[in-house]
Parts: C-alpha cells; structure tokens; sequence
C-alpha cells in the first residue's frame, strides 16, 4: 500500500484535480498543465503525451454534462468539430511515436502562447465595448454595436459553413492526437474569434469535442505503449472532481474574466513549459 501511495502519486492526483478545473473553466482537456508537471514527476517526453489522454475523457464529459444541463453547448458545432477531429486524433497519436517527443513539447508550447495572446486579445475587446457610453448619441452607437455584436454570435455559428467547422475540427483532433492535449486550447480562440461563440458556449462545445476527440487518441495512444498509468490512474481520479469545480467558477464568472484568466494562465504556462524543453533538447 505504501507503494501505491507515493509523494510522487499524490502530487500527480493533486495535477489531476488541477486539470480538471481547467477543463471545466476553459473547455480545455487539462494536458497544458499535467504534461509538463508529470514530466517534472519523472515522466518521459512520450510518457507526457500519452499518460495525460486517459483524463480527458472524464473531464469533458464531466464539464460538458454541467453546461448542456445549462444549454451552453452549440451541438452542432460540437458534433461536427468532434466527429471530424475523432478521425484525425487517431492519425496524430501514431505519429507522436515517430518523432522526436521533445519537438512535441515544444510545439505544444508554442500553441498554448498562441491560444493565450489570442483570449487576451478578446477579452481586451470585449472589454472596450463594454465601456463605449450607454447614454446620448455615443450611447446610441455603443446600443447599436451591442445589438449588433449579440445578433452576430447568435447567428455566425448557425450560418458558418460545415468545410469550416470540418477544418476546426479536424485541426484540432490531429493536435489533440499528437501533443496529448485535449484539443480544446484550439477549438476556443476559433469558436470564439471566428464563430463569435460566446464564451461559456464556447467552452461548453468545446468539452463535448474534445470528450469525442479523447476516445480514439486514448486508443491509438495505449496500442502503442505512450501511456505510464502510474501517472494516467491518479490523474484519472483527479479530474472529475476538479471539473465540476472548475464548471462552477466558470458559471460564477463573467465572459470577459474567463477569456482573462484562460489566456494568462495558459500563456504563463506556455514560457514555462517551452523553457524547459527547449533546455531539455540539448540534453
């Protein structure tokens, strides 16, 4: 029992709560924090990809359950993204054990960056509209923009071309196969920026995609060995219960914090974990 019951389990059953709020905040997989962490723990480079899979799929689907019951999930948008990136996620985790993990990580961290810049991005726009007068003629205008703004997330990702979503998806699924992650930090700037998907449906979309993505990368991943489940096992058992917490926070918060703290906290992690695998190929 001592065994099983090691600092290094305990840390990465904590890494598992942890990822699981994030799931549930922000709609992605989780993997942004538990691959570098676990890679700290004594992990290997294929190790970090393949072990954190096994997570996903509960924490999506613990996340995503909360904001259907909500109706904060655009399902068709979810079910094309998902279906399409199910396919590819296969093909990504093959090719994670033909080259050089290392340049994984990196490119992971190079990804997370992008995702992180692209919310602050919004959020800082989102913000300056929230702040245009609300009275007289500019107060007009700021009513028009609002109008405007509503109308178009209501109706952008209703009229938005399958090829596009198909595209999403797809480009998501592969990632998702190849880093380990869940695809979400993907799936969000383009749900949000290009489909103008309101956040927390952005999100909420986002879980049940990845929860689709999961099960193909989960399988591909174990077939060829990627997966050290004594990392994968107390991750497991983290993540549902961080999700709902994570869910929670989420609902609690408004649009603008959430694209905040989703694009902060990914862009912090992205220097850290970038860091210190480009440190690592030199080894």
């Amino acid at each position: 029992m001592h065994d099983l019951v090691t600092p290094a389990t305990v840390a990465t059953l904590i890494l598992g709560f942890g990822s699981g709020i994030l799931a549930g905040m922000f709609g992605i997989g989780g993997a942004v924090l538990t691959t570098p962490a676990i890679r700290v723990l004594g992990a290997t480079p294929i190790e970090g990809v393949g072990s954190t899979v096994p997570s996903i799929l509960p924490g999506a689907i613990s996340g995503a359950y909360r904001y259907a019951k909500a109706g904060l999930v655009d399902w068709r948008v979810a079910l094309i993204c998902g279906a399409t990136g199910g396919l590819l996620a296969a093909v990504g985790a093959w090719v994670s054990g033909l080259v050089n993990a290392h340049y994984l990580m990196v490119l992971t961290a190079g990804l997370m960056a992008f995702s992180g810049v692209s919310l602050i991005r919004s959020a800082r726009m989102a913000e300056t509209l929230a702040e245009v007068p609300a009275a007289g003629p500019e107060g007009d205008m700021a009513e028009g923009l609002v109008v405007e703004a509503e109308t178009d997330e209501m109706t952008s990702a209703a009229e938005v071309g399958v090829v596009l979503l198909i595209a999403i998806g797809a480009g998501a699924g592969a990632l998702a196969g190849l880093l380990g992650i869940g695809g979400g930090i993907v799936m969000i700037p383009a749900f949000t920026g290009v489909l103008r998907l309101p956040m927390k449906v952005a999100v909420g979309s986002s879980l049940v995609a990845v929860a689709l993505f999961s099960i193909p990368a989960l399988i591909t991943h174990a077939y060829y060995g990627h997966i050290a489940w004594r990392f994968a096992i107390p991750l497991l058992i983290g993540v549902v219960p961080g999700a709902q917490v994570g869910a929670r926070l989420s609902f609690a918060a408004s649009d603008v914090l959430v694209r905040r703290l989703f694009g902060w906290s990914v862009l912090a992690m992205s220097v850290v974990y970038g860091v210190s695998e480009i440190l690592g190929l030199r080894h």
